[in-house]
């Protein structure tokens, strides 16, 4: 039995049309009506009934499906295993994390990590926070570092770092006398949105002391941080988010008069303790101390 058979097969049952199944598999109509009929022949017994352009699984087509996925799952499976061992790795760690802690702390630790532990292959897999919860809840990651609070009730959920937030702006387009937070909302347009949990309460008070303040919704950190660096307007950031760009002068951290200042929390997901889940855990809680 050839392999390919099974994927066509398993792809041509989703749609029960051959032509969609060629172009999700960029093989010609003829290609999945070989597969289909090569399998067929192998098992003995007919998986699709043809009416004109259309298919339809038979009865022992859908009794047949679960076990060819069942077969994929393991033969993929395996070959992932065949291929860790053969770059010298004897276990695995997946690893879920938010784009705003992929980008800012977790490349150094990582990498002291991979250096202790040359032996665990780690794959990082980088999610919305909100997304985060299903993520591990469903097993297809081993644990994950988000910045909100998942409603999983199945979850081991331990805050891990604690960070300010500050408000910066664009180093070189607001002189020094100006560094306030007054002036530059009337100046500079404020981006909002770019962090999952304290966003609606913040902006809730700057408007209470800043009512005219022009606002722009921006999803992604570092989009924020170019726009912000492009003299596009200004916002509050995790202090680990900037604190690079302020060292090499990129952007500038503006003086809060009113707005009390917000927290960021660092929050470790987990379901299942492995091995590898706890000695990646050990780790993150000392290192994170140095950040």
């Amino acid at each position: 039995m050839d392999i390919r058979w099974l994927k066509t097969f398993i792809i041509a049952s989703k749609y029960e049309n051959f032509r969609k199944t060629s172009e999700d598999l960029y093989l010609t109509q003829p290609a999945i009506t070989k597969h289909i009929k090569r399998l067929e022949e192998h098992l003995n017994i007919q998986l699709f009934e043809r009416k004109g352009k259309t298919v339809t699984l038979t009865d022992a087509g859908f009794k047949f499906l679960p076990h060819a996925r069942e077969i994929i799952s393991k033969y993929e499976h395996g070959i992932d295993s065949f291929e860790s061992w053969k770059q010298g790795y004897e276990r695995k760690l997946v690893i879920a994390a938010a784009p705003q802690i992929a980008s800012s702390f977790l490349p150094s630790l990582l990498r002291s990590f991979i250096d202790n532990h040359p032996d665990i292959e780690v794959i990082i897999n980088v999610l919305n926070s909100f997304e985060m919860g299903d993520e591990i809840s469903a097993g297809k990651a081993d644990l994950g570092l988000t910045r909100l609070q998942p409603l999983q009730p199945d979850l081991s959920i331990d805050i891990i770092h604690e960070e300010p937030v500050i408000f910066v702006g664009p180093n070189g387009y607001i002189e020094s006398t100006k560094l306030v937070e007054e002036v530059v909302l009337s100046q500079f347009r404020l981006i909002t949105y770019n962090h999952p949990a304290y966003w609606d309460e913040l902006l809730h008070e700057i408007k209470t002391y800043y009512p005219r303040v022009q606002t722009m919704a921006v999803n992604q950190v570092e989009v924020t941080k170019k726009f912000i660096e492009k003299g596009l307007g200004v916002s509050y950031l995790p202090l680990t988010m900037v604190k690079e760009d302020i060292e090499k002068k990129r952007l500038v951290q503006i003086h809060s008069e009113k707005i009390k200042m917000p927290i960021s929390v660092t929050y470790l997901l987990t379901k299942v303790e492995t091995s590898e889940v706890r000695t990646f855990t050990k780790f993150l809680k000392e290192a994170i101390k140095d950040i």
